[in-house]
């Protein structure tokens, strides 16, 4: 006898579970509301206020020939690498500007790039779908020395090296994360829960940490396990794309670069938002957000060509910085805190300090 297919749900109870869902989504956000009684900048008031920021350019980095899409510092501070347009990788020197390697990819629109944790691996990746590994040498020809890694159904986004040369985080537009090992190219762990293109992935920065954040399309950030590969929370209030997600430096918050022209700081611990950073005439969106070391400062860098800087804890802008000549795309702290690397679409990097 054959057997008979399952008989879908009727549509009715469809319907009333969606909206038991949501009824209980609401409840939810009442609970957590009862405990959210101050806002950041109150509980900051008596804290005194930072007498401004003050940085200005100190090298100029050129070489690229199309627009500046991700950077990222060596754990030297000093050498960096940058991804472009043009189909180039290219590891500079922050001090002298000297070019030390240049890596021609086979596509356009390398989207991604990442330094190993002891730079004697860069990672990079794009349009091509997949994440491809480059061991420095100044020895042999670089594509000798190439190795694919990873593999998407879509353009690989954002890449982060996992705590050591021998694992790394992907984003892709297929709306997955993936955990990869460098020498296998076997995927250890996928990450399915966006319902939209991943933009952006950091790593908590805890020692022994097993968690990162993910932020996308679907203007949700997904804090995941992973060692399950299961999402352990999730912050979907965003009113637009989030193109930048970063940890505080404590690792028990993180804050988000969104194209609604705000930033915003959330805390695991609360579960809840913290505050939000944003002045009303700033209709532009934000590409990228860095922490300073100690966490006090929050710097983001928007379409409309500057960097903007916040007190973290005070709410407050403290300053507002020129230099690029077209959208900022990314933003990084050096890892000693000494300064700040941004890349743009005016086809140039530029050292802050």
């Amino acid at each position: 006898m054959a057997a008979t297919e399952s008989e879908s749900p009727p549509v009715e109870d469809i319907s009333s579970l969606a909206k038991e869902a949501e009824q209980l989504k609401l409840r939810i956000a009442e609970e957590k509301n009862k405990y959210h009684d101050q806002e950041l900048k109150d509980v900051s008031r008596k804290l005194e206020s930072l007498q401004g920021c003050h940085m200005k350019v100190r090298r100029i980095l050129k070489g690229h020939q199309g627009k500046v899409l991700s950077m990222d510092w060596s754990g030297d501070c000093r050498h960096l690498v940058s991804s472009s347009q043009d189909g180039k990788v290219i590891v500079w020197d922050a001090f002298t500007t000297n070019k030390e390697h240049a890596i021609s990819m086979p596509t356009t629109w390398v989207m991604s790039c990442a330094y190993s944790p002891t730079g004697n691996l860069v990672a990079c990746g794009g349009l091509d779908n997949k994440c491809s590994v480059f061991k420095l040498s100044y020895e042999d020809d670089h594509n000798a020395r190439k190795h694919t890694v990873a593999m998407h159904t879509s353009y690989m986004s954002c890449c982060v090296f996992a705590n050591s040369d021998h694992q790394i985080l992907t984003g892709s537009g297929d709306s997955t994360c993936s955990l990869w090992d460098v020498e296998s190219s076997q995927m250890i762990q996928s990450f399915h829960g966006h319902t939209a293109d991943v933009m952006s992935v950091d790593l908590s920065p805890i020692e022994g940490g097993h968690i990162f954040i993910s932020g996308g399309c679907d203007r949700a950030a997904l804090i995941w396990d992973i060692r399950t590969g299961r999402i352990v929370n999730s912050f979907a209030s965003h009113s637009a794309d989030i193109n930048g997600v970063k940890f505080f430096p404590s690792g028990d918050s993180f804050g988000t670069a969104c194209d609604d022209g705000k930033c915003r700081l959330f805390d695991l611990r609360a579960d809840h938002q913290l505050a939000e950073y944003h002045k009303d005439h700033l209709i532009f969106g934000v590409a990228s957000l860095d922490f300073s070391v100690s966490g006090r400062l929050l710097f983001a860098g928007y379409h409309d060509y500057t960097i903007n800087v916040w007190d973290t804890l005070k709410v407050e802008r403290l300053a507002v910085y020129y230099g690029h000549d077209n959208r900022i795309s990314c933003l990084k702290v050096s890892p000693d805190g000494t300064g700040i690397c941004t890349g743009s679409w005016d086809n140039t990097l530029r050292i802050w300090a």
